[in-house]
């Protein structure tokens, strides 16, 4: 059993505590760190940048959904200019409201001219808005 007056417990208690909270201070701060970006703005910065980011934009007309109904590919555009767009692979459960011209947020990173999500969020169309608000 330790001795009330050895300082060696004592600092190797401290070291692990201080170390312990180190940790949990870094890995929330390096997973916290996501771009919120529109599209035009992802295809200005280098894919490196772009390791993890969220993106929104609207869904062009060519939905690619695989036979078993998990997930989707799609041409995500931006709201402000059309033109520009980038194509956006998800596998996951889609939500109800995802169709074309669905404005969506999609959480991952990009592969090479392509990006990979993870999540996929669509936005609820206002149709839901004015309903909760005649209701209330």
């Amino acid at each position: 059993m330790a001795s009330k007056k050895n300082p060696c417990i004592y600092a190797l208690a401290f070291l692990l505590f201080v170390g312990g909270v180190g940790f949990m201070a870094w890995s929330a701060l390096s997973e916290g760190t996501v771009y919120h970006l529109n599209v035009s703005e992802a295809l200005e910065l280098p894919a490196d940048k772009l390791k993890a980011a969220r993106l929104f934009g609207v869904t062009s007309g060519d939905i690619v959904k695989p036979a078993n109904g998990l997930g989707a590919d799609f041409t995500l555009v931006d709201l402000e200019q059309p033109e520009k767009g980038i194509r956006v692979h998800y596998r996951g459960v889609l939500p109800d409201t995802f169709e074309q011209g669905s404005e969506v947020i999609v959480e991952g990173r990009m592969d090479g001219a392509d990006f990979t999500a993870r999540t996929l969020m669509t936005k609820c169309p206002s149709k839901y808005e004015k309903a909760n608000r005649e209701k209330a």
